[in-house]
Formats: structure tokens, sequence, C-alpha cells
């Protein structure tokens, strides 16, 4: 049997994605989370995992050189890879916002400057509003461009809120909710359907059992 792939990202979505694995009896002995290594294999279960840059995950799940991929929804959005986006993990939670000054009013007749690392995101959401912006692509700190004139507003990914409030910026619309998707390959979805449908329902009992834990353990609380 062929090995099955699996891109991630290092960070949080792996380490999650690692224990789901271990829960489903693919372990990986080797895996630290400081690791430096970028592929790890389990033979007796024929997985092997590749660790790539977040944002490539989409990329290489597309092109074939992955079958499986875990990425945020976020990034899923920004590359609108042509793959089959299969389930919600559940973790990785956050939300897509737009976030301003507090006191920002825009002028009349002058279109929105816009901030963002997720330029497709953000033409799309105002597109759909039928707001004529103007972006502004950044690669990192988005939350300087609007307090230094760069941009009116921004349009990022927010977890708690605290890098916007330490900066005097305030949510002021909720694009989407994101979290951790599972993606897979259109082809290796039917070459190697047996396997990767394997992963598929071992993460969604895995999934189920500890929702069901958590909700108990919230009633006994």
């Amino acid at each position: 049997m062929d090995y099955v792939n699996i891109a991630l990202g290092k960070g949080r979505l792996a380490d999650k994605t690692f224990e789901l694995l271990k829960e489903i009896d693919v372990k990986f002995e080797d895996y630290y989370p400081k690791s430096r290594k970028l592929i790890f294999v389990n033979n007796k279960k024929k997985v092997r995992i590749i660790f790539v840059k977040s944002s490539d995950v989409p990329i290489y799940v597309e092109q074939g050189a992955a079958d499986i991929g875990i990425v945020g929804k976020d990034t899923l959005l920004e590359s609108e890879a042509n793959v089959y986006e299969i389930m919600d993990l559940g973790f990785g939670k956050c939300k897509f916002a737009v976030a301003a000054p507090k006191d920002f009013q825009l002028e009349l007749h002058r279109k929105l400057k816009v901030a963002t690392k997720y330029p497709k995101v953000s033409r799309n959401y105002f597109n759909n509003k039928g707001e004529p912006i103007e972006i502004i692509k950044l690669n990192g700190s988005v939350e300087l461009a609007p307090i230094i004139g760069l941009s009116d507003v921004i349009v990022d990914i927010v977890e708690t809120g605290k890098t916007l409030k330490e900066n005097g910026l305030v949510i002021t619309e909720e694009i989407c909710q994101v979290s951790a998707r599972l993606i897979v390959n259109k082809v290796s979805f039917k070459t190697k359907s047996e396997k990767i449908h394997e992963i598929i329902r071992g993460f969604q009992c895995c999934i189920r059992k500890n929702e069901k834990k958590k909700i108990l353990s919230t009633g006994s609380n």
C-alpha cells in the first residue's frame, strides 16, 4: 500500500494533529514540538508527515505532493486552492474581523483603505457588500497600519483581541469564524480512498469522544 502523505505547518495545529493521530494509533515516537526534522514516518501505518510553511499546505495538497493537509480556514480561504475541504477539526479557533481605531469615521467620496495579510478574503468580503476599497498588502504587524495612517482599517484574524486592545483598535465587523480544517487532494481521495477514509473516520470518532468528555466535565463542575 502507498504511503499517505500529510502536510502540516509547524505550531499549535501540528501539535494538536499529532495528538489526534496518536489517538487513532498512528504514532511518531521521534516527534517533539521543537524538532527540526521535516519528515516523520510511521512505516507500520504507512503514514508520512511532511512539515511545510503553513501558507503552503493548500498548495502541496492541490498539487498532489501531499494527500491530506491540516490548515487554518483563514489560509484555505486566502489560497482558494482546488481541494476537498472534508472536516472542521474544531481546534485553532479564531475569527476574521475588520478592526479600526475607536474614533475612526470614513470621509465621504473616498475609498476605504484596508491593510491586511489576506487581500483575497478582504476583497471578497467588501465586494459582496458593494463597498469599494483599496487593499494594502502587508506581511506582518498589521495593527500598526491604521495607527500611523497607512490605512483606515485592517482585516486580520483575531483570537483573544488582546493585541487589538493594546494598540487602541476595536472590532467593527466580524467576517467569519475560522478553525483548523482537514483538506484532501481530489485525485488521492479516489486513489487512496480506503486509507484516507480510515484517518477521517478516526478523527471524527476522536472529536466526538473529546466533545462528549468536555460536556460531561462541564456538567459535573
